[in-house]
């Protein structure tokens, strides 16, 4: 059994950390910049984020690697660099989490799409398992497959990282529909990932991005219609992004975001975090709720 499965055991609730990207834009990283590449060139900075967040309450932190694939960073002209790079952000958070907390490899989708003949399946797990190798290689506890919209892209991923050893997380991220309900832009609704994710090696499934804290409410109670067991993990934007004077602005204050988390620990989440737009006062709204 892995640390977060343990863990959950002993406390059944846990906080995870918050946004990485809005984070590092607010530390310098500029527009059409590689995000990754920050492991290599500015390591005070990544390391410093996820420190935040921890001495904020949260039992966990990522990685600053979610687009840290080969087929993303070829668009940086990075590709041959993943190894490198991976292995870096994990050491970073590694450094910043000490021996007690838990480190998040985080992974996210290649931008490839198996139906359209991008990309082969195998050849997309060798991307995936060379991405989380190199997580593993510097420090990480569990990986964490997040923001997936393509059912069998985070299957394939789920199957790469649960071949490292480590625990495997994997969130979905779900749209609301006109007619109530939610599903990915693939067509996948949140029963739909539950089966696959965990014949695939996911001990922990749930969503994240895509909706603010009180859009989660029914994702998790969807999956919970379905499964009752497995443990879910829920990371929300704080609110639903408005674009304002140029800027993306994320609306919910840690307070309203604070306040989604009884309803969702009612619902059955078992781990909260935050995602674009949550800093490490949203975190530390949560963790007080949780901690209560």
């Amino acid at each position: 059994m892995g640390k977060i499965l343990e863990l959950l055991k002993k406390k059944k609730y846990l906080v995870s950390d918050g946004a990485w990207g809005t984070f590092l834009q607010a530390k310098g990283l500029k527009a059409g910049a590689c995000p990754e590449l920050w492991n290599i060139d500015h390591p005070e900075a990544v390391s410093d984020i996820a420190r935040s967040y921890l001495e904020a309450g949260a039992d966990m932190t990522e990685t600053n690697s979610f687009g840290g694939n080969s087929c993303k960073l070829a668009h940086y002209g990075l590709a041959d660099r993943a190894y490198e790079i991976n292995r870096a952000a994990a050491t970073l958070s590694r450094q910043a989490a000490g021996p007690d907390k838990i480190v998040l490899g985080s992974v996210g989708p290649t931008g490839k799409f198996l139906m359209m003949g991008d990309i082969s399946a195998d050849e997309l797990f060798e991307v995936f398992y060379e991405q989380c190798l190199a997580l593993k290689e510097g420090g990480a506890d569990a990986i964490v497959i997040e923001t997936m919209t393509d059912l069998e892209e985070a299957v394939i991923a789920v199957r790469a990282a649960a071949k490292t050893g480590l625990e495997v997380l994997c969130t979905m991220t779900f749209d609301p529909l006109i007619g109530g309900g939610y599903k990915t832009m693939m067509g996948i609704a949140p029963a739909d990932m539950i089966q696959p994710l965990i014949e695939a090696g996911a001990s922990v499934i749930g969503s994240n991005c895509g909706n603010g804290s009180k859009g989660m409410i029914d994702i998790v109670r969807e999956i919970r219609s379905v499964n009752t067991e497995i443990p879910v993990l829920i990371q929300a934007n704080a609110g639903l992004p408005i674009y304002k004077e140029g800027k993306t602005i994320f609306p919910e204050s840690p307070e309203e975001m604070a306040a989604s988390v009884p309803d969702l620990m009612a619902a059955g989440a078992n781990i909260i975090g935050g995602c674009c737009g949550s800093t490490p006062a949203h975190i530390r709204a949560i963790a007080a709720q949780v901690r209560k």
